[in-house]
């Protein structure tokens, strides 16, 4: 047997320097991606959170179409308040929905042309914000 030629019993391995380049090859792929991936999260968060706006705002709509008056408090689109008009449940699920970094939303009664406003207060849970921290409401963003 020649001294060049390998045993056909012997198999190849990697080399440290082949595996570290592919580790550094994955952490590239890995910083470009995840930044990505966490941007689209966010987006998903909001547009669950305006669809969630929408339904509730329609619910409420019909609470009043019912009822004649504004729910006091959202619960009411799920259990009566009393009124003999109250023909709910007025959403399609059993607890009421909430945004999409899972807080209430905050319902509120006004003296405008819109009668109530719904909003989420966005992923820092306080007034004001911008992007992914700007309040939303079912009137459009804040």
């Amino acid at each position: 047997m020649r001294k060049n030629e390998q045993s056909p019993n012997r198999t190849r391995s990697f080399t440290l320097i082949e595996i570290m380049i592919v580790v550094v090859i994955i952490g590239i792929i890995a910083t470009l991606a995840v930044p990505k991936l966490m941007g689209n999260l966010e987006k998903a968060k909001v547009e669950t959170t305006k669809a969630a706006l929408a339904s509730l705002k329609s619910a409420v709509r019909n609470f009043k179409m019912d009822t004649g008056d504004y729910p006091t408090r959202l619960e009411e689109l799920l259990q009566t308040n009393g009124s003999e008009k109250w023909d709910g449940p007025y959403l399609e699920v059993k607890v009421l929905p909430k945004d999409g970094w899972d807080n209430d939303f905050q319902y509120t009664l006004t003296s405008d042309n819109f009668g109530f406003d719904i909003i989420s207060l966005g992923a820092d849970k306080t007034t004001g914000g911008d992007g992914v921290n700007k309040d939303l409401s079912c009137w459009g963003e804040e």
